[in-house]
């Protein structure tokens, strides 16, 4: 019998041992070597099965896929540099905690290190970067099925967050596949089969105790930082700082509303910071704080204590505050440390109501500015007016993500995603092709025009959808973000914005995307409106004012600081 048989009888205890674990989606980029695990991911009833020629890009469709659906991603990859095409969007995953399991298809260790074609050294390319590595040997019947199915098992039990990487050697022959053969290895599990349970078994406990001295904290002047996490978190983080009679402030992906809008230009001003300066206790919920004035305030406040709420294990602090960190989730950690004890209010006025005038006047600043313009700024101020009912949201990086979180408020509860982790501009379309392939939704994406043309082929996985999607590239004719930053004048343009003087009209067409560029809001909205009528995707292009916004955030910057 051939070693094409085996390997399939292999890859599919492999695969369905993953099954076992809540793992559905499985994305699969063309190869070779990763035959046997193609043809089986392909057989099974349990999986759904996207495909994308670009590896870097697949890695990013299973990171929101992963993101959307809360569940483990499977990504399979045949050998040599396709692996390593993976190191983004595992890196990403590693820091927002969504549970990815690379596949790759390996050569089997005959052919390493001795000149055979696309063979490389893949055991531990990643480094330290996955949460959990499996180095499986070449398929053998000297080696018991429960053995593979128990390492599968263990290693997905271990997967709290971030990567599974399992590396999988093949031998040829692949494809002249017997469906018989090797069946009685297979069947050594039994029963096993005909179940949806795990061979090894290894439940997880949640469990949050509350802080001994919760009592006492709640009482004392608190301020509630917001980063990211789910719309239903985002609700009852909003609803419990109001409770507390606590200052919330909330970035743009905290989906909390945002109840004091416009943070990034109000905390610069030296009363607001007085203000919070009398705060014994800052609790962050959620990582991935966004605005650079809240980060640097986050850096320089001193409170007794700072407390950080998140599953995702690690300090999460980078100013190493004295204080706790609670590694659960924040909606558990909420249900033990209620705002109030049985016999008090549920509600009371915040100590720090002085706040929501600073935020007012913050926010009718930009309004004032922004009245009548049609610009990067004032898209992003008036972003919520885009977003579909029951829809969700991706924001891209870089300059655009700043703008909406300084300048905009988003619903309360409303989903936003984003790729806050490394924060890199690789694998946006991507990202966002799998959140709406995830939740079926409709989706409003907005990214820049380098962020685009880094991750064009992925305008292929936005062709055939379940629901409308708009794609809004904002086209500032560079990477502007570097128009904030104290880069050299003479050398910005050419080493650091690179603009790159193109449309993308050629691009919707050559992908079968629907193309519109309105000329101003009114056209913008209209386009839109219509574009949610249609089951299918909308490119939007934006052109814009090349430092049109990051110009107009350092004068907001300058006038509410004078406020």
């Amino acid at each position: 019998m051939s070693n094409s048989a085996l390997n399939r009888r292999w890859a599919e205890l492999l695969l369905e041992a993953l099954t076992r674990h809540g793992l559905r989606h499985v994305c699969i980029a063309p190869g070779s070597r990763s035959t046997p695990l193609t043809l089986a991911a392909a057989a099974s009833p349990k999986l759904i099965c996207h495909t994308h020629f670009d590896e870097r890009g697949l890695g990013h469709l299973a990171l929101g896929l992963a993101k959307a659906s809360k569940e483990p991603v499977a990504v399979i990859v045949t050998s040599g540099t396709a692996v390593a095409n993976l190191y983004p969007s595992l890196i990403e995953s590693g820091l927002t905690g969504e549970r990815l399991v690379f596949l790759t298809a390996d050569r089997p260790p005959e052919l390493i290190d001795c000149g055979a074609n696309q063979a490389i050294r893949q055991a531990g390319i990643f480094a330290s970067h996955p949460s959990q590595t499996l180095s499986l040997p070449r398929p053998t019947t000297e080696i018991h099925a429960n053995w593979l199915v128990s390492s599968i098992d263990n290693g997905m039990s271990n997967l709290k967050q971030g990567a599974l990487h399992i590396n999988c050697p093949f031998a040829e022959p692949l494809y002249d596949n017997d469906g018989t053969a090797y069946r009685d290895w297979q069947q050594t599990l039994g029963e096993w089969w005909q179940g949806n349970e795990p061979w090894l078994f290894q439940p997880e406990i949640h469990t949050t105790a509350k802080a001994a001295d919760w009592d006492h904290w709640r009482q004392e002047r608190g301020i509630v930082l917001a980063g990211r996490m789910s719309a239903d978190e985002g609700k009852l983080v909003a609803r419990w700082a109001e409770e507390m009679g606590w200052p919330l402030i909330g970035d743009v992906l905290s989906q909390t509303g945002q109840p004091l809008p416009c943070a990034d230009l109000w905390l610069n001003h030296p009363r607001t910071q007085a203000i919070l300066a009398q705060g014994r206790l800052v609790i962050q919920f959620g990582a991935s704080l966004t605005g650079k004035r809240l980060l640097k305030w986050q850096a320089q406040c001193q409170p007794e204590q700072y407390w950080i709420i998140d599953p995702i294990a690690g300090r999460l602090d980078p100013a190493n505050h004295r204080g706790r960190k609670f590694t659960c989730r924040i909606a558990d950690w909420l249900q033990v440390h209620p705002a109030h004890d049985m016999n008090s209010s549920s509600s009371q006025l915040s100590w720090a109501d002085e706040l929501n005038v600073w935020s007012k006047k913050a926010f009718e600043c930009v309004e004032t500015r922004l009245a009548g313009r049609f610009s990067e700024a004032a898209v992003a101020h008036q972003l919520h007016q885009l977003l579909p009912e029951q829809g969700q949201l991706f924001v891209g990086n870089s300059l655009i993500v700043r703008l909406v979180d300084a300048l905009g408020q988003l619903p309360a509860g409303y989903p936003v995603y984003s790729n806050r982790g490394a924060s890199g501009i690789d694998g946006l379309i991507a990202t966002a092709a799998g959140v709406q392939r995830a939740t079926h939704k409709p989706t409003l994406a907005i990214i820049g025009d380098i962020s685009a043309l880094y991750d064009l082929n992925s305008l292929s996985l936005l062709r055939y959808l379940s629901a409308p999607m708009q794609l809004i590239i904002v086209n500032n004719n560079g990477g502007q973000i570097f128009s904030l930053l104290p880069t050299p004048p003479k050398e910005r343009q050419r080493f650091y914005c690179m603009p790159q003087d193109v449309n993308f009209d050629h691009a919707a067409a050559m992908f079968g995307l629907n193309y519109v560029a309105p000329q101003n809001w009114s056209e913008l909205k209209q386009y839109s409106e219509q574009a949610w009528e249609r089951k299918e995707t909308t490119l939007i292009e934006l052109n814009v004012a090349d430092s049109e916004g990051a110009i107009c955030l350092q004068e907001l910057l300058k006038q509410v600081v004078v406020l």
